[in-house]
């Protein structure tokens, strides 16, 4: 028997040349020790990137599994930050060390927004799936889950004072929730479109909507409940609650209402197109708002004095204007209507550099107000204005470029010595020292499309799509030489084996050969590199892609008619002609031992042929969409492909077996250069990311995949199953359980099962055990213990199914204990009261405990043989959490008898300093006062 042949595992290594994506938003955030204003988080693909921008580097990486980050939010004290993701997962990360410990799972699809209580406690978060779900940041769990609207929720946003929550969505509905009761009591009609975004100003009593026009509304809020006197009767009040006929608020419920909404007017945007975002800062003092171009408008919220002192000074110039234009004695009294833009006036408007997409405000002492941009060219501008100026303007004060690309980057290539890497897009060519990911050089180019190191690694080449060669020099960072070389997009160069010149095609159906040549100008002192042409061949169809054989001795051409043609390099005489592919040849390579070429199309089908004889050997389904590119592993029959799919894949041409899938980029790949060693390589994608990806010592066994590839699917197929049934829940509610069933819930329920049932062999061992020693009428030897409880040190099976229980994350508690059968709850109660007797885990079997009576109801109360277990807990629970209490109880008088202390020995210390300093300053001031006279 042969050997099986040993490939190596690929794994990912690194995302660069991302600065923010596009897909989540900016904000500010607070590192240990570093300013205010100084820090912005942003999206970078799966990861969160934390940027120093005065300094221009990253100095944090939070970083995520495989699904894109969709929307972040810091927590009030600036410790944390949550995180949400394309797949409706929530984690939150610590800044201080940048790990994540709690974690949530409930939407069904990306979350749109996620936003903290003024404590911190809570969070709330909105999802394409239109779900709005309030978790406990603390207890790491779900409260509830609030549905009602009918499309993607926008923005949801917490009242400090009132249990209240305020939600818009792209179903141009605003919807007011009573957390109390947990129901929608009010929804806002007053909108055509989608609403964008959402803000509440003034002590929260006026609320400003975002919608698809560039009108900004602006509607007062009235609590109720605040001007109702104890014992008021009840105020009766018409359907609608708005003054005009085609906005209105209807209430939906019968129940009092808590608030009244009323439109107070709009603001006019300069933008003629949709709001994309609006922000505030903490103190609601500005509102900053932009649509999809490149002006921020920002407004000022004057407070209450500065509005009537303004409407004071309108007043008096009104009554002296009427008493200047009319001398009757009847004249009646001016009035001045106060107005909404009285309350809101424009501050400045705020030019980017290019299209926003993203913003967020920080107020900063002094008035400063500082404001962070993510571009949608992969840019972040941030901006700095004073508000107390009389026409404040916008500073631009940091840009950060450097570390990526405006465009896609569409062409890559490695340095002959594995260390350097280039990347090329449409107005920049990058080049990057692989090891570290820094930028070495960056210099301005045309549209590149293809590119190469010219041996030596001295010089680089561009191929572009106006169809000129641009030659640069990589120690001064300068362009040499610009050549034109063809009419069309010069679609592909090919270094020749020999290293003494290139071979381009381009869309003119032509492909020339050039030759190396060093030239002096006469202003110069050193020699430099320019490109000769030699030959030219002339072709029916615009050339996709060229390449040489490794032996020079053939040229491979594939052209727009879908097929390749292969042609002696010598004589340029046709060889051969490869035809099967149904689109054009969009990639092909040749193995280094010029016996196959490997072609990739837009049909997705990799084709591999001899080029002996052109016959294909086989024709592979690689791709879910264009095989962009593809190439060779260095001396092996190993190549890669990239895909429109987002994929990259490892293929053995000699067995003609797909041997990876190496899964990361979240947009179309555009092309791969893998490193002459092999080690490494680079890939391109339309996420703005370039990612490396190095070769692990890790063998694969190909078997193993395919059934790890198997596991997958099945595990989310069972993860994507039937929601469980909740017993006594309605099934469309307003109120839902806020945690869904993923994969992880049915293995933590699968956990609580094995334990459970070693829990009953272990006790039926006992019994049985103790009825052969009553038998025997001695002591006979203890029956062997489970191999599991002596791994975990010995333990009893009771205080095993514990320790499992106590694993379960938190916020998936729940969704495990309701996937548990019913044949396990009595042995599971039984238990549980074991542990509250005991006094173990009280909180958490209480919490385990009433879930489980409240989902089981029916079958716990008619089932006899559980009424005294029942009883028992009643009993034993009761007791234990009012232990549980008054210890928390003193503790917490405790703690308050040290705060008094403290605070009161600090203000003997404050009140002490205050006299020393007034001291001394009257010893000054005698003291300078003696100087006076005896000068005098």
């Amino acid at each position: 028997m042969g050997l099986t042949k040993q490939y190596l595992r690929y794994a990912a290594s690194a995302v660069f040349g991302v600065i923010g994506s596009q897909k989540a938003n900016i904000a500010f955030v607070t590192m240990r020790g570093g300013e205010r204003g100084r820090f912005v988080a942003v999206a970078a693909c799966e990861h969160v990137f934390i940027w120093d921008v005065r300094k221009a580097e990253k100095v944090l990486i939070l970083k995520g599994n495989k699904h894109e980050v969709t929307y972040l939010c810091p927590s009030p004290d600036g410790v944390h930050v949550a995180v949400g993701y394309e797949d409706g997962a929530v984690r939150i990360f610590s800044l201080l060390n940048g790990e994540s410990n709690v974690s949530f799972n409930g939407h069904k699809s990306a979350v749109t927004v996620i936003r903290y209580d003024t404590l911190g406690s809570r969070l709330v978060t909105g999802s394409r799936d239109t779900d709005v779900i309030v978790w406990d940041v603390i207890n790491e769990c779900g409260l509830y889950r609030l549905k009602g609207h009918k499309d993607a929720v926008t923005q949801a946003l917490f009242l400090k004072d009132k249990n209240l929550l305020v939600t818009s969505s792209k179903d141009s509905f605003v919807k007011w929730w009573d957390l109390d009761t947990q129901h929608c009591f009010k929804t806002m009609l007053g909108h055509r479109s989608e609403v964008w975004g959402m803000a509440l100003l003034n002590q929260e009593r006026r609320l400003i909507t975002g919608s698809a026009d560039s009108e900004l509304r602006a509607w007062d809020i009235n609590y109720l409940q605040e001007g109702r006197e104890a014992g008021e009767p009840k105020e009766k009040k018409g359907k609608s609650l708005l003054d005009d006929d085609e906005e209105e608020a209807v209430d939906e419920s019968p129940e009092e209402r808590i608030l009244s909404c009323k439109k107070a007017g709009s603001l006019l945007r300069e933008a003629r197109d949709r709001v994309v975002s609006m922000t505030t800062d903490a103190k609601a003092k500005v509102l900053a708002c932009h649509g999809s171009d490149t002006v921020l408008e920002v407004f000022s919220v004057l407070p209450e004095d500065e509005v009537e002192r303004v409407m004071a000074k309108k007043l008096k110039k009104a009554k002296k204007k009427a008493r200047d234009a009319q001398h009757a004695e009847d004249a009646p009294e001016p009035v001045v209507e106060r107005k909404l833009a009285n309350e809101i006036v424009r501050l400045t408007n705020i030019k980017a550099s290019a299209n926003i997409r993203w913003v967020d405000c920080l107020m900063c002492a002094g008035g400063e107000l500082k404001v962070a941009m993510l571009l949608q060219n992969n840019t972040v501008e941030t901006y700095s204005l004073k508000t107390s100026d009389k026409n404040p303007t916008g500073t631009k004060t940091s840009r950060l470029t450097l570390g990526g690309h405006r465009t896609d980057a569409r062409t890559l290539a490695f340095s002959s010595d594995n260390i350097a890497v280039l990347s090329a897009s449409g107005d920049t060519v990058k080049v990057w020292n692989r090891s570290t990911l820094q930028v070495i050089r960056t210099m301005a180019c045309d549209y590149a499309l293809c590119s190469l190191f010219v041996p030596g690694d001295r010089q680089i080449i561009l191929g572009t799509k106006s169809g000129k060669i641009q030659i640069f020099d990589l120690a001064s960072g300068t362009l040499l030489e610009t050549v034109d070389a063809h009419n069309g997009a010069l679609w592909s160069l090919c270094l020749s084996p020999d290293q003494r010149g290139i071979v381009t095609g381009g869309a003119d159906k032509t492909v020339k050969f050039w030759e190396f040549e060093l030239i002096k100008d006469e202003d110069a002192a050193q020699k430099r590199l320019t490109v000769k042409h030699m030959r030219t061949l002339q072709l029916d169809e615009d050339v996709l892609c060229v390449k040489y054989s490794p032996d020079q001795r053939l040229l491979a051409v594939s052209l727009l008619d879908c097929t390749v043609k292969v042609f002696y390099t010598d004589t340029l005489k046709f060889f051969l002609s490869l035809y099967g592919h149904k689109l054009p040849v969009l990639c092909l390579d040749i193995s280094h031992d010029s016996a196959l070429i490997a072609t990739g199309s837009a049909d997705r089908n990799v084709k591999i042929w001899g080029l002996d004889f052109g016959d294909c050997h086989r024709s592979m389904f690689a791709h879910d969409d264009s095989v962009m590119f593809l190439q060779f592993v260095p001396k092996t029959h190993l190549f890669f492909t990239a895909g429109k799919d987002k994929k990259i894949k490892q293929w053995d041409a000699d067995k003609f077996e797909h041997i990876q899938t190496l899964e990361g980029h979240h947009r179309e790949v555009w092309c791969l250069a893998i490193s002459p060693n092999g080690d490494h390589i680079v890939s391109s994608s339309h996420d703005k990311s370039l990612r490396l990806w190095e070769r692990t010592r890790e063998p694969i066994i190909l078997e193993e995949e395919r059934e790890m590839e198997r596991e997958a699917e099945f595990e989310e197929g069972m993860a994507k199953g039937d929601e469980p049934v909740v017993p006594g829940e309605i099934k469309d509610a307003e109120a839902a359980p806020a945690a869904k069933k993923t994969i992880e819930t049915v293995k933590a329920a699968e956990r609580v099962m094995e334990a459970l049932e070693l829990y009953r062999t272990e006790s039926r061992k006992m019994e049985e055990h103790q009825i052969a020693c009553q038998s025997a009428g001695k002591q006979l030897p203890p029956p062997k213990a489970n191999p599991i409880l002596v791994a975990f040190g010995n333990v009893s099976p009771s205080r095993y199914v514990l320790d499992v229980i106590k694993k379960v994350r938190s916020s998936e508690l729940e969704v495990s204990l309701l996937v548990l059968p019913f044949p396990y709850i009595p042995d599971l109660l039984s238990l549980f009261n074991c542990y509250v007797q005991d006094g173990l885990e009280v909180e958490l079997v209480c919490r385990c405990l009433f879930f489980l009576l409240r989902i089981h109801f029916g079958q716990i109360s008619s089932n006899q043989m559980l009424l005294t277990v029942i009883d028992e807990l009643r009993i034993n629970t009761i007791s234990k959490v009012r232990d549980i209490r008054d210890v928390l109880g003193f503790n917490s008088a405790g703690l308050q008898f040290l705060q008094r202390e403290v605070e009161s020995k600090e203000e003997v210390m404050f009140f002490a300093d205050a006299t020393g300093l007034l001291k001394e300053k009257r010893r000054k001031r005698k003291k300078r006062e003696r100087a006076i006279l005896t000068i005098a």
